[in-house]
């Protein structure tokens, strides 16, 4: 989480506290809460990231929903296609309306999630970029197919 922080920090200006730590709220909860889901990303046995998932929305509007609330791979595998992997198998393993938001500062993550949401999806997804009073980004919404 902190590595994720860190990375994070250039697009929220957030600073560590006085520990030399960044603070994640309600992290523990993620094993406690049922509408909270944590997935590992594992690499030939090696962590390589994490998906944080809950059912906090702010496009989507049925009541069995997903939201990405945080995905973090570490960039040494980046490239190799891992984040693409992991995002698909995370949307396979809930069966719900799926939410997606990016801030409109983090470039990277645009590109990213678009990519993987128009393959996941074959262009059935709706794109969201009105502007919300407490979010300043966009977002995606679409529903899980059987496989």
């Amino acid at each position: 989480m902190e590595l994720y922080l860190y990375d994070f920090s250039e697009y929220l200006d957030s600073d560590v506290d006085e520990h030399g730590f960044f603070k994640y709220p309600k992290l523990d909860s993620y094993w406690v809460e049922q509408s909270r889901h944590p997935f590992f990303i594992k690499v030939d046995g090696h962590f390589a990231g994490f998906v944080l998932v809950n059912s906090s929305c702010k496009y989507a509007s049925n009541k069995n929903t997903c939201s990405i609330s945080q995905f973090f791979v570490m960039k040494k595998y980046r490239k190799a296609n891992v984040g693409n992997f992991a995002a698909k198998h995370v949307f396979d393993l809930l069966d719900c309306e799926w939410e997606v938001r990016i801030l409109n500062t983090n470039k990277p993550a645009l590109s990213f999630w678009h990519k993987v949401i128009c393959e996941y999806t074959k262009g059935e997804y709706t794109f969201h970029s009105n502007a919300l009073p407490d979010w300043d980004g966009v977002g995606y919404t679409f529903t899980t197919k059987e496989k």
